[in-house]
């Protein structure tokens, strides 16, 4: 009698370079691969609409790809401490093998399960896969965490290069009896009422293939403009790996290697870097998303929220031009670019003195590549209370970034065109006055008990 290896897919949506799947073929068993939906287990956080409509898609090209090599996707839904431990029992599985998480969340889900698979006689196995350095490898000098990321950047710099990716399989056995699996459209992943998707689709081709077509492209075509073009959003040179990476359809070792291997890509390499500072920032303060790193924010005076002001940042109708034309690309497209995520947090933030935690929500909804942690840390970043933050006075001026960054207006032209015929409505606040009110406001955070 075989002993199936069950290969338990979480945001590692590939076939290339994915430890845990290469574990099962060495074991020389037949292979269950399998995804499971958990919204279920304690603390576990639900995904956003844009995030759920990528997942979907994301499910069915790599569905078909193992389908391809002999294989069968196993869709299941719930609790993980329940789901697997049923699949196990159901199919006689001797392992099971996944790549590691480091959310707090998932974490507790997974310590827990692998002990009590472990005390069923079942195999378990976890593999680094999502990043480059796990977070337990780079200390300071004292062996505490890194808070900045200069010094953070260097360390790793200074361990052994990250591992080269594993070959992606030519074939997968799949167990001799068909597994019961649910019907993906019976999730209810994608919208309906109403179809609000329309632009993800015209802008996006997720799954495995599209994610390597794009690093080879970005490689190709764009790496030798990033470093100085890479600000200027109305410019096509940014990476739009970052959906890619937070969905595992490529892995960051290999973005690394291959970028390493055109001989330059410092620059972007560095980016990849930041995307590793904030996975390790959330390792050490599992709370990121609700909670300021640094304490002394909590005495922050954020005023009652008007509604009015948040509706009108989430719907790009500020009366502001680069804030209006952000939004409106998030919306549209599931993605901003990172310049301009920086001017419409420090605008809410700073200039509406909205709770950088109602931002945080709206991008975690409307972001293809919305992910545990980069998403909070960024957000912690521009309010000033997270780790290596921009001070909180400093606070981004839209026109001036907007002269600086779009000064032919080739981004706002695409995304708010209102602002440059006259139709734009008039600006909710005034960007000095209210950059007043927020620097008198953190008086009061400098001036709380420490």
């Amino acid at each position: 009698m075989s002993s199936p290896s069950i290969v338990w897919f979480r945001d590692d949506l590939r076939l290339a370079d994915n430890p845990a799947l290469r574990a099962a073929i060495d074991r020389d068993e037949p292979i269950i691969a399998l995804y499971l939906l958990d919204e279920e287990s304690p603390d576990m956080r639900p995904l956003g609409g844009a995030a759920r409509w990528w997942l979907h898609h994301s499910l069915v090209s790599l569905g078909e790809r193992i389908a391809e090599r002999g294989g069968q996707l196993i869709l299941r839904r719930g609790a993980a401490a329940d789901v697997v431990p049923q699949l196990v029992t159901d199919t006689g599985a001797g392992a099971v093998f996944w790549n590691r998480r480091y959310g707090g969340p998932g974490r507790t889900v997974d310590a827990d399960l692998k002990a009590s698979l472990r005390d069923d006689g079942v195999e378990v196995a976890s593999f680094a896969a999502s990043v480059l350095f796990e977070p337990w490898t780079v200390t300071t000098g004292s062996g505490t965490h890194f808070s900045v990321f200069t010094p953070f950047w260097k360390a790793c710099q200074a361990l052994p290069s990250p591992r080269a990716p594993l070959p992606e399989p030519r074939e997968l056995t799949g167990p001799a009896r068909r597994v019961a699996s649910d019907d993906l459209d019976d999730w209810a992943l994608l919208p309906t009422r109403p179809d609000w998707a329309g632009g993800l689709r015209e802008t996006w081709e997720p799954g495995e293939p599209a994610a390597r077509a794009r690093l080879r492209e970005f490689l190709r075509e764009d790496l030798d403009d990033y470093a100085r073009g890479r600000d200027e959003p109305g410019r096509d040179v940014t990476s739009r790996l970052s959906p890619r990476l937070r969905w595992g359809e490529i892995s960051p070792y290999t973005v690394w290697h291959e970028t390493v291997e055109t001989g330059g890509g410092a620059k972007f390499l560095s980016e990849v870097g930041w995307r590793e500072f904030a996975w390790h920032t959330l390792y050490h303060f599992p709370k990121l998303a609700t909670k300021n790193l640094r304490p002394e924010f909590d005495a922050f005076p954020w005023p009652r929220l008007k509604p009015s002001h948040l509706e009108a940042w989430q719907r790009g109708e500020t009366g502001v031009a680069l804030v209006d034309a952000g939004m409106k690309e998030l919306w549209h497209a599931g993605i901003m670019h990172n310049r301009v995520r920086m001017v419409t947090a420090s605008f809410l933030i700073k200039n509406l003195m909205i709770d950088w935690r109602r931002g945080e929500e709206w991008f975690w909804d409307c972001l293809v590549d919305a992910d545990e942690a980069s998403n909070p840390f960024s957000w912690q970043w521009v309010a000033g209370s997270g780790a290596d933050a921009a001070p909180y006075f400093r606070i981004f001026n839209p026109e001036l970034q907007r002269e600086k960054f779009d000064k032919h207006d080739e981004y706002v032209r695409r995304w708010a065109p209102e602002h440059l015929d006259g139709g734009a409505p008039e600006p909710i606040v005034d960007l000095k006055a209210s950059r007043n009110a927020a620097l008198d406001a953190y008086e009061k955070v400098k001036r709380a008990p420490r």
